[in-house]
């Protein structure tokens, strides 16, 4: 009894702590993780600097977003895989119920030919090259790895279904194998994580499974649901580098595709760079113009569950695996492919829709510049964005 009472105490302190934190965590991932270190590390000691710097080692190496991740295994190494589902609600309630809440009240209006959106999709350019500068930079120093990010970047740009990017990862993991096998950097923190061993290979295992048979139920049914969940699970399981980098994989899933307009999808993705929390929830937004709040939820559950499943599936191994040259030169070819394959959707469609004369392009200068070099916040930028975009409709 006493025993269940203090792991019942242990959930409601992570509750409280990581609503706090989903309530006040403004500036992204990386803000996020100094967020967290403040909070678990400084202040809590929940784990030590090197555990928590080797989980946020491996949540850098594992594709979707990072901060939750952290936030999802630091729950974990507290109070087991409860503990981890108790800190991922309380971080990402609070921006879901607001950005649903949002789509709610934004249908039936009309924005298609309003300035401000336009100007919402040069901010959509400003921060997504900024992301994907700052990814290429970490994820392909070599030119084996740069030449592996021209190849995902040719295929994608070229062949766009929704099998094409799976195939790319497998492809880039076998390479990365091949290039990288000889690899011997190792790390020499230890990590210690209350969970079993087939209960990581059953996570892992559905988190492959799922990646390949939803396109195939996709093709094969007229279920709307299904389409949905692929689309989000599918886009949740191969970004790497946080949240401003699923903005080109989502527009290109849902845009093109007739789910919504793009000046619908660009409002959302201006309301979430004004909330806390995780750039992910954008999802529950997404969700909820296609389907109402069920569909907010469903986006949520698609976008995030393959956080999860590689979290709760990887930290049991992670000692043996940051340890092996083999699977590092898989992770570090994948994570040169995911480069390629964002420069991509990044062309087509967020540059070709925005860009389309010089003031644009000026305007787009300016934002980067801002977000870059003089370390505006986001928010910031968003707005600066939104005027601009009003005021080039007066010119």
């Amino acid at each position: 009894m006493k025993k269940q009472n203090l792991s019942f105490k242990a959930l409601m302190e992570i509750l409280f702590i990581s609503t706090r934190l989903g309530l006040t965590s403004f500036g992204g991932p990386v803000a996020h993780l100094g967020y967290f270190h403040n909070e678990y590390i400084r202040k809590r000691k929940w784990l030590d600097e090197k555990s928590y710097a080797d989980l946020v080692a491996l949540c850098q190496f594992l594709p979707g977003p990072a901060s939750s991740q952290v936030g999802i295994g630091i729950g974990v190494m507290r109070a087991g895989v409860l503990g981890g589902i108790v800190s991922f609600i309380g971080f990402t309630l609070p921006s879901v119920i607001a950005l649903i809440v949002f789509a709610l009240i934004l249908q039936g209006v009309d924005v298609a030919d309003a300035g401000w959106i336009h100007g919402l999709k040069i901010v959509a350019v400003a921060v997504v090259a900024h992301a994907i500068l700052g990814m290429a930079q970490k994820l392909t120093p070599d030119l084996k790895r740069k030449t592996l990010a021209l190849l995902a970047l040719v295929i994608t740009l070229l062949w766009q279904t929704a099998f094409t990017q799976v195939g790319v990862i497998l492809l880039a993991a076998f390479i990365g194998f091949l290039l990288y096998k000889e690899n011997t950097n190792t790390d020499d923190a230890d990590l210690q994580v209350p969970v079993s061993k087939p209960f990581a290979i059953v996570c892992l295992s559905l988190f492959f499974g799922l990646l390949v048979l939803l396109p195939i139920l996709r093709e094969t049914t007229a279920l709307n649901w299904i389409a949905m969940f692929d689309s989000f699970y599918r886009s949740g399981s191969l970004v790497f580098g946080g949240g401003h980098v699923v903005l080109p994989l989502l527009e290109r899933e849902f845009v093109p595709t007739g789910w919504m307009t793009e000046e619908a999808f660009l409002a959302g993705y201006g309301a979430a760079q004004a909330v806390p929390g995780p750039l992910f929830t954008f999802a529950a937004y997404l969700g909820a113009v296609m389907n109402g709040w069920q569909g907010g939820l469903l986006a949520t559950i698609a976008i995030f569950l393959p956080a999860f499943l590689l979290i709760f599936g990887t930290l049991p191994f992670w000692d043996a695996l940051r340890r092996n040259p083999k699977i590092k030169g898989s992770l570090m070819g994948v994570n040169a492919a995911v480069v390629g394959i964002l420069i991509s959707a990044f062309y087509q469609p967020i540059w070709t829709s925005s860009i389309l004369a010089p003031i644009d392009f000026a305007l787009a200068a300016i934002l980067f510049t801002m977000l870059v070099y003089y370390k505006v916040p986001p928010w910031i930028v968003v707005i600066t964005g939104a005027i601009g975009g009003s005021l080039m409709t007066l010119i």
